[in-house]
């Protein structure tokens, strides 16, 4: 079984590409991949289910239609019938929390066949129209009504239901790095910040070093739009990493790495420890490259009418972008980039 994993930890260096912007989202379903695929005995099984079933929390985090107002879910087309939409919040405070600020809004399109995997990033900045509270920025949805109301947003922006919610907060990823025994990241953009130096290339990292690594911003060529593509190297990383045979042929580390991907981590009420297991166990042929990353679609920059910095939806492709989700055909969809 651990044959259909098998990826080179160090493929030969290339070009990385040039676009999109993706946040720290993958590790948390990385997590509930390693547990269905674990090669030990049924005992072994049964103890990292029982760590999953302890760490997880569950929360409230959909909306009920009737309730403050929400709306019933858009209905699936016939098409994506079987594909599944996963939003992930990271979040700056306690999971759920109205009033918090959503630092990371990544929805993940799982396709019907479960042949590949969509990670569709949706900036901060985006100004779009916030239910009940006119236009915002998508991540004041989350400061005004948590996860329910973002997902409101969301369902409204690209005209998909929402199935399941995550939050998970930046310290998981941290220590999932380490419980794998750090991680091989490809370095687009040389830098120095927080005591670290990377230069381009593969580079080896620890948890603390990749924490900084996507965490910079400041000093490099294209701010935001740069430590996007350093997190879009990183998620790619720690995935090819924890589905190492390395890993997965050892329990003590595998068993490391289910504690801290799910630790931190809250999902709705009906997502099941169950469900998620099934959802992980219908992914496990999955590679590196079945995994794509897209930045919902923006015109450019500029200022909301009370003097805040703003991204600019671009309506036409956001419709372009909603059509290709509803049809569960983002394999046709063209603005779509993946990691070397």
């Amino acid at each position: 079984m651990l044959d259909q994993f098998e990826e080179t930890e160090n493929p030969p260096a290339k070009t990385p590409p040039k676009r999109s912007r993706v946040r720290r989202t993958l590790a948390v379903l990385l997590a509930l991949v390693v547990l269905v695929v674990v090669g030990g005995g049924a005992a072994y099984l049964l103890f990292l289910n029982n760590t999953v079933s302890k760490n997880v929390k569950h929360q409230s985090l959909l909306p009920t239609p009737g309730v403050s107002g929400a709306e019933p879910a858009p209905t699936k087309k016939a098409a994506a019938k079987e594909a599944q939409n996963i939003l992930f919040i990271g979040s700056d405070a306690r999971a759920g929390l109205a009033g918090a600020r959503s630092d990371v809004i990544v929805l993940m399109h799982i396709a019907g066949d479960r042949k590949t995997v969509t990670l569709v990033h949706f900036p901060r900045d985006l100004y779009v129209s916030v239910p009940g509270h006119g236009k915002d920025k998508i991540n004041a949805a989350f400061a005004y009504g948590g996860a329910p109301l973002l997902v409101q947003t969301l369902q409204d922006l690209v005209g998909v239901p929402v199935d399941h919610v995550a939050i998970v907060d930046f310290e998981g990823f941290q220590n999932m790095t380490d419980a794998v025994g750090g991680v091989n990241v490809y370095v687009e953009e040389p830098s120095s910040n927080s005591g670290y130096t990377y230069s381009k290339g593969y580079q080896q990292m620890g948890g603390a070093e990749a924490l900084a690594f996507v965490r910079e911003r400041k000093d490099l060529s294209e701010g935001d739009i740069s430590r996007g593509r350093r997190q879009q190297a990183f998620i790619k990383a720690l995935m090819l990493k924890s589905l190492s045979r390395s890993v997965l042929t050892n329990p003590v580390t595998l068993a490391k790495f289910v504690d801290a991907g799910t630790a931190n981590l809250t999902v709705d009420d009906a997502f099941t420890v169950s469900k998620m297991r099934s959802e992980a166990a219908s992914l496990r042929s999955l590679r590196g490259r079945d995994i794509a990353f897209v930045t919902a679609p923006f015109t450019g920059f500029g200022t909301s009418p009370v003097g805040a910095s703003i991204d600019i939806v671009d309506e036409p492709g956001m419709r372009t972008l909603g059509e290709a989700l509803q049809n569960d055909a983002m394999g046709t969809y063209q603005d779509v980039t993946h990691t070397p």
